[in-house]
């Protein structure tokens, strides 16, 4: 393979947890150690592998465990407990296989940077006496919510209406992350959410797909008791600092785009006028919530492109792609960094996914905040109240967020009073995300600081009488 024709300065074994929202992040940082001189080689679930293909440009090499499901992912697990646990007793056994076979080709591994959903995975490096770096796709205020709570420091159920945690802004309890507020939801999740933390004091290194600035007092007080970087914002390189000219798009999707539809119908859209609307690759709608979100976004004028999977199409009212054709599209699937950053693009309505929430930071768009679960209520509160680029649409006592609502939203982020004040702040935001990555930011010296320390690593290890 052409990684192997290089001369690597040591070699990175990446191993995210196998959902494209946690791919893209771990990928997108493989490559900026790939353009510091670092191997690095991509882990994922023989099931996963049948789907998705890493982009020969990024020389990145794509690895596969089991997860003891190899014939339909998580799908064909009776239970997430199942999953979770089989992944843990199946993944610990076929991971050192793998970093066996790894040492035995000519590029031993040095460092194994895991998902912190996988805190096992810690165990595994240690065995082998690798760099133990765990990776958070989340930010770093969930993060620190979640410990907070393993740690017993806040207790769940929550006893009060207000949550105190340092570092961070005082919250009201829906602000946290949903497994946190309504434990009755998700328990399976929760523990995964909240066990990411049981060994963390044993890392060597924690890091995070943000940027200092966007969280920098919770960074702050996480960098004092473990060795914490930020190294975001993981988006390709084209779209920032342009650094890495391959760099054009995560190169890993498991969904189709409908690329050139959406393309060319915005390119017929006045400057800022079109509502770009994306719950990702897993939140699922209610029928209500999708039909309320319909007719908001009909009751607005605006023009709206929507991204609604095939298997949630049905959800939409009946007639809805046609009464509304004049005004907007309606795809399965689209390049979602290439809508973002079209002239055309005023908003995006969005479910505060930390992914998506850091694409429209980078790429300085506005945002309305629909969050569904996870740790989206505590990004759409960061979103409104810290880094004010957004306005959050609050839902009824049924949990539902109505169409009137929808409506007041999109006009107060498109042309309301508060629309020039969120704009400039999101413009502020697009030139700070572009500093962090960029020569000399503090992302880019915190990667520096571990590619070191890589070095470091590969030198000791070399040398027979340690």
């Amino acid at each position: 393979m052409e990684n192997d024709q290089r001369a690597w300065s040591a070699h990175a074994l990446a191993f995210p947890f196998p959902a494209q929202g946690h791919i893209n992040p771990v990928l997108q940082f493989c490559k900026r150690l790939v353009s510091k001189g670092i191997k690095a080689t991509l882990v994922t679930t023989r099931f996963l592998s049948k789907s998705i293909h890493v982009d020969p440009s990024s020389n990145i090499d794509l690895e596969t465990i089991s997860d003891g499901f190899d014939e339909g992912g998580h799908a064909q697990a009776e239970s997430v407990e199942a999953y979770v646990s089989t992944f843990k007793a199946v993944g610990s056994e076929t991971l050192a296989n793998l970093i066996r076979k790894l040492n035995d080709s000519g590029h031993p591994v040095n460092a194994l940077i895991y998902d912190g959903t996988f805190p096992w995975a810690l165990d595994v490096a240690k065995e082998f006496g690798l760099l133990k770096v765990m990776f958070c796709t989340q930010s770093c205020a969930v993060s620190i919510v979640a410990y907070h709570v393993q740690r017993g420091l806040l207790r769940v159920p929550l006893s009060g209406p207000v949550v105190s945690i340092p570092g961070l802004p005082l919250m009201e309890a829906a602000d946290t992350p949903s497994f946190i507020y309504d434990l009755s939801t998700y328990t399976a999740f929760y523990d995964v959410l909240v066990n990411q933390f049981i060994n963390i004091d044993e890392t060597d290194w924690i890091l995070h797909s943000s940027f200092h600035k966007m969280e920098e007092e919770v960074v702050d007080w996480m960098a004092k008791r473990w060795k914490l970087r930020t190294i975001g914002p993981t988006v390709p390189s084209m779209y920032l600092d342009k650094r890495i000219e391959s760099d054009k798009s995560y190169a890993i999707n498991l969904f189709k785009p409908n690329a050139s539809a959406c393309i060319n119908w915005l390119h017929a859209k006045p400057v800022a006028s079109v509502v770009y609307v994306s719950f990702g690759s897993v939140a699922e709608l209610g029928v209500e919530q999708t039909r309320e979100l319909a007719w908001g976004l009909k009751g607005s004028n605006c023009y709206f492109l929507w991204v609604v999977r095939a298997t949630e199409l049905f959800k939409l009212p009946e007639n809805f792609v046609e009464e509304t054709k004049e005004k907007g599209l309606v795809v399965t699937w689209c390049p979602q960094l290439e809508v973002l950053t079209h002239e055309a693009i005023g908003c995006f309505l969005t479910h505060c996914g930390f992914n998506s929430v850091l694409e429209a930071l980078s790429l300085g768009v506005p945002m309305v905040a629909v969050p569904q679960w996870s740790d989206q209520p505590t990004n759409a509160k960061y979103v409104e109240d810290v880094w004010k680029m957004g306005i959050r649409a609050k839902p009824d006592e049924e949990g539902i967020v109505r169409r009137e609502v929808v409506e007041v939203c999109l006009r107060e982020v498109m042309e309301g009073e508060k629309a020039k004040e969120i704009r400039d702040n999101a413009r502020n935001w697009k030139r700070l995300s572009k500093e962090a990555i960029d020569e000399g930011g503090t992302s880019d010296k915190n990667i520096d600081e571990f590619v070191a320390a890589l070095l470091g690593k590969t030198i000791l290890g070399n040398c027979d009488f340690i």
